[in-house]
């Protein structure tokens, strides 16, 4: 059928970046399947009758950028579309093909019919001096056309539902482009939607509670009718697999945590009030799996302690099986890991003892086993646990120890991936020994083979989530090596290289968020990212920008921490970016407010330095929040206290203390104590290093301290990324 004979063949058209492809493809699959309410099809309204479903909707799957002009079949669809949705972003802003579209769009006398939804970067930010790169409207629709269709200079204001955090979000950003599209009220659709999803709910919540009912009504005729006793139980365990596994999904999909949360716990409390003695082990093997489970629905919510009770309760029925049955290896296997995830937890929590001691009973179900097996999910158990335990290691301040167990960690999944049935999962964890591999080699001063390990890392899971764009997994893990990857770049001096991985890790950490909102790693590392991409812009000289991105991260850790006041590790990364926003104040002249945050931030860090010295990162903070604050002070003697507590801080460093980032802020120290013949050394050293982290640089500037760059390191560095190129 040809243009003249359908004009409106399409009820929309889709213009945006192949690089937003995840939002595209979300944004034609929600508005295919929604139904528009049964009492508004019929009604006209200025945009025309209004339909029963939103179909079909042509979005363009082809990359454009061999071409001379949109082609045949693009322009075809423009024609035949009754509007144009622009997913916007500063790709799409960027795109030439994408504001041809508009144009063409609007040259066919379309203009009113063009609805934006923004999904990254901010509006009309061309106009502010230094953030022209987060422009998310392209040229086009910032600007009328005359009458012979070419762009003018008179502004227009684009029609746009805004999907970003903190604004409208993913799902009302939806209805208003709906709204928008229909002609019709915004809160009519809202509240059609509300009661909806208010009528899906209710069927779910109804359906756990007749489940729960029924696996309580099961359990009490198990004991009373013995006879039918183990196939009662049966049915019962399987109304709760069914309740940690189909119903756990679908109530993850709208969001309901508290009824998710009430039916695993309501699971627990199930297996809890079950017998131990007199079932068979099969019985025992599903409870330990569905309590292992529950355990990580609470860890990846970020409920520590309730997570460690579920995994206890794994372990003792894990434990009781492997006993039973030694030479049993997927059951050795079993124990070994939930003792892995009790340690996890542990971790998390500051227990650092206890973690270690976790860790090591894992790999000690297992000493043996290796010997006698090439088992593969040996083999990756084993590798898990040496992660595991160098992780406790290294934040022990036991670098050496750990490198050991990094570099065993290697070997194995190196001998996981060289088999033909390789995994993806097997090539992540190779991925992760490199980058642990590039930790300690940061930490002993040599970013050379830190920044090597770190690309081999990045290109593992760059090809990784290339293969399956669908795997948040592998994208989780890519943002976040490619962030590490450009805080080590900019650690060499390489600023823009280390701002630009730390944009596209931002960006990435995004996208993976909008899937799971629920999954608090990606929130915490998407917040983090956040702050550190701001610290370089902030040293780049582009204050308003590095102060939107700490302003996101400060509201993600607010909520963090208050979720689980328990977690150690969000406390001291809430901290570390109360200390950013501290600088930011400082660069801005606003010297009560940078106060004011780099006081509060001490007072949190203290507690927990005091607990482990000998943790780096801790260590860091806290010496930076020390130095940062005797900066603000106009008491020479408090300066003086705390400059010297910074130092004795960083000079009772056993392992690591060749770490540049640690070398620098005992640079900072001493030149802040007059000191400067000990600092000469140390500035030697990190010039040996090749160390040229802005804050450094601009700090002995002032100092007037002469700080040349390394050519030597700089021409290694580059035959070490050719080479590995090649």
């Amino acid at each position: 059928m040809n243009a003249a004979a359908d004009p409106q063949r399409y009820f929309a058209f889709i213009s945006y970046s192949h690089q937003d492809e995840s939002w595209a493809q979300w944004l034609h699959k929600a508005l295919e399947t929604w139904r528009v309410p049964s009492r508004l099809v019929g009604q006209a309204t200025s945009a025309g009758t209004i339909p029963n479903r939103l179909l079909p909707i042509f979005r363009d799957r082809e990359e454009l950028a061999s071409a001379t002009d949109l082609g045949r079949t693009v322009n075809a669809a423009l024609a035949q579309s009754k509007n144009l949705i622009v997913i916007c972003s500063p790709n799409s802003a960027k795109s030439r093909w994408v504001n041809e579209e508009v144009l063409a769009f609007k040259r066919l006398g379309n203009a009113e019919r063009i609805f934006c939804l923004i999904v990254g970067g901010e509006p009309d930010a061309s106009d502010i001096a230094g953030r022209e790169a987060e422009e998310c409207f392209a040229p086009a629709l910032r600007f009328t056309l005359d009458s012979a269709g070419k762009a003018t200079t008179q502004r227009t204001e684009p029609i746009a539902a805004d999907a970003r955090d903190g604004k409208d979000g993913k799902a009302n950003a939806k209805l208003k482009l709906i709204a928008g599209l229909l002609d019709v009220g915004y809160d009519v659709l809202k509240q059609r939607e509300l009661q909806r999803r208010n009528r899906r709910l209710a069927a779910l919540s109804i359906a756990a509670l007749i489940i729960m009912a029924i696996t309580t009504t099961l359990a009490i005729t198990a004991v009373i009718a013995r006879g039918d006793a183990e196939r009662r139980q049966k049915q019962a365990e399987e109304l709760v697999g069914f309740m940690l596994g189909d119903l756990n999904d679908k109530l993850r999909e709208v969001s309901r945590l508290d009824i998710l949360e009430a039916v695993d716990d309501k699971a627990m409390a199930y297996f809890r009030s079950l017998p131990t003695n007199d079932v068979t082990d099969a019985t025992l093997e599903q409870r330990a799996k569905a309590l292992e489970k529950i355990g990580s629905v609470r860890f990846d919510q970020g409920h520590l302690q309730p997570a460690l009770e579920s995994f206890n309760a794994a372990l003792t029925l894990a434990g009781r099986l492997a006993q039973a049955a030694p030479s049993d290896l997927p059951r050795q296997i079993a124990y070994s890991r939930v003792w892995s995830y009790v340690g996890m937890t542990q971790w998390f929590q500051g227990n650092l003892d206890d973690a270690q001691s976790s860790f090591e009973s894992s790999q000690g179900v297992l000493k043996d086993a290796e010997v006698k097996s090439e088992e593969p999910g040996l083999i990756y158990q084993l590798l898990v646990v040496d992660n595991n335990l160098g992780h406790v290691l290294e934040t022990r301040g036991k670098t050496a120890e750990a490198e050991e167990q990094y570099r065993r960690m290697l070997a194995r999944a190196e001998r996981l991936v060289a088999r033909a049935d390789a995994t993806t999962e097997w090539k992540s964890q190779l991925a992760a020994a490199h980058n642990n591999l590039g930790k300690v080699a940061l930490a002993r001063g040599d970013l050379e083979t830190a920044i090597s390990q770190y690309r081999a890392d990045d290109a593992i899971m760059t090809e990784l989530s290339a293969r399956d764009p669908k795997d948040n997994n592998a994208r989780f893990d890519m943002f976040t090596v490619r962030a590490i990857l450009g805080r080590t770049l900019a650690l060499a001096g390489d600023v823009a290289g280390g701002t630009r991985a730390l944009r596209e890790a931002v960006d990435i950490a995004m996208q993976v968020a909008t899937h799971d909102p629920t999954f608090s790693g990606v929130q915490e590392n998407l917040a983090l990212y956040q702050m550190q991409l701001g610290r370089l812009l902030r040293l780049s000289g582009e204050l308003p920008e590095a102060m939107a991105l700490t302003d996101k991260a400060l509201q993600a850790f607010t909520a963090l921490t208050n979720q689980d006041s328990e977690n150690s590790r969000w406390q001291r990364e809430f901290a570390e970016v109360r200390i950013e926003r501290a600088w930011q104040y400082h660069s801005a002249n606003q010297a009560a407010e940078a106060q004011r945050f780099a006081q509060g931030a001490l007072d949190s860090l203290n507690p927990l330095f005091s607990k482990q010295t000998t943790d780096r990162s801790l260590l860091l903070a806290t010496v930076g929040a020390r130095l940062l604050i005797a900066d603000l002070t106009s008491d020479a003697a408090t300066r003086t206290r705390l400059r010297g507590e910074a130092l004795s801080a960083i000079e009772a460093v056993k392992s690591g203390a060749d770490d540049p980032r640690l070398l620098a802020l005992r640079v900072e120290a001493l030149l802040g104590l007059g000191r400067r013949d000990e600092a000469a050394g140390v500035i030697r050293k990190l010039w040996d290093a090749g160390y040229r982290d802005p804050a450094l640089v601009a700090l002995l500037r002032r100092a007037d301290v002469d700080y040349p760059p390394n050519k030597e390191f700089e021409q290694r560095l580059e035959k070490s990324i050719a080479q590995r190129r090649t």
